[in-house]
């Protein structure tokens, strides 16, 4: 063998070895398959309470083996102008372990853990004793970017989902059963409540503090007068205010108010005051 036919036969099996190697690699990650995504996997556990609620993503499947009568708690994100639908799939028990019908409930609360109502959805399906599965859902309301602090308007934030059985023969707890669920949602582009837009303003301002001009005020004599009106009082506030500090017309009208009603009493005692009858001295002695 010649020196040039031995280098070109150790160059074709290192390149040999190294084909081999790399075939050794990849062929676990082809059987593997591609990794899916994290929206995209199942999940396999629920929580038993707000605290240890699961986070679930938007689609994400959910399938979860469960006892009767556990509280199966979720949690979902939630965004303004998404609208999620809930829907829950229990598979029962065989029915000849099973003594009668089971009412299964679906709740939605926000994060105050207000409850959120269902717009549509069978929120608290029954099964009978001869059902194999039950199938409960809940539409929310679309959340809204704002909402006033004293309503109960559902907002973007965290959302918990619950799943319990409310209604069963007591010899029926402790039952095993398979839960599925799966959480979408309705993205729109319009955040206001209902597509409605407010054109104006409910309550009109009724002094709004705007500078009318002289044209303004030569053209409009109701707005001539409203100006010297409100320019009089706010000079005598002025003038009172200028040898008491921090008074304002709350405190004129209280005292107003108090020296008329303190005349008015001084009057009406007066008129309904008795004279005491005179006692003659010698009719006493």
């Amino acid at each position: 063998m010649t020196r040039r036919t031995f280098r070109l036969t150790r160059t074709g099996l290192a390149v040999g070895a190294a084909g081999a190697a790399v075939l050794l690699v990849a062929t676990p990650a082809a059987a593997d398959g591609p990794t899916p995504a994290p929206a995209e996997a199942t999940l396999t556990k629920a929580g038993t309470s707000f605290l240890t609620a699961a986070a679930v993503h938007i689609d994400q499947p959910v399938r979860v083996s469960a006892a009767t009568g556990e509280y199966l708690y979720w949690s979902f994100p939630a965004q303004a102008g998404q609208t999620s639908s809930i829907a829950a799939t229990v598979t029962l028990a065989d029915p000849a372990t099973r003594s009668g019908a089971s009412t299964w409930t679906i709740d939605v609360f926000d994060g105050l853990r207000r409850r959120q109502p269902c717009t549509a959805g069978m929120q608290a399906p029954v099964g009978s004793a001869t059902d194999r599965q039950v199938q409960a859902g809940c539409v929310l309301r679309q959340v809204r970017a704002w909402a006033e602090p004293w309503s109960a308007d559902p907002l973007p934030g965290t959302y918990y989902v619950r799943l319990s059985v409310t209604d069963l023969p007591e010899q029926d707890l402790g039952l095993p059963v398979q839960v599925e669920l799966r959480v979408s949602a309705d993205v729109s582009g319009d955040t206001s409540p209902e597509g409605g837009r407010l054109e104006a303003p409910l309550t009109p301002t009724v002094r709004q503090g705007a500078v009318l001009t002289s044209d303004a005020v030569a053209g409009d004599p109701a707005a001539a007068g409203q100006v010297s009106e409100e320019s009089w009082w706010d000079g005598v506030v002025g003038w009172f205010s200028g040898w008491l500090p921090g008074l304002t017309s709350r405190w004129i009208w209280t005292v107003a108010g108090g020296v008329l009603a303190a005349v008015g009493g001084v009057v009406g005692f007066g008129l309904t005051r008795r004279p005491r009858p005179r006692t003659d001295p010698a009719a006493a002695g």
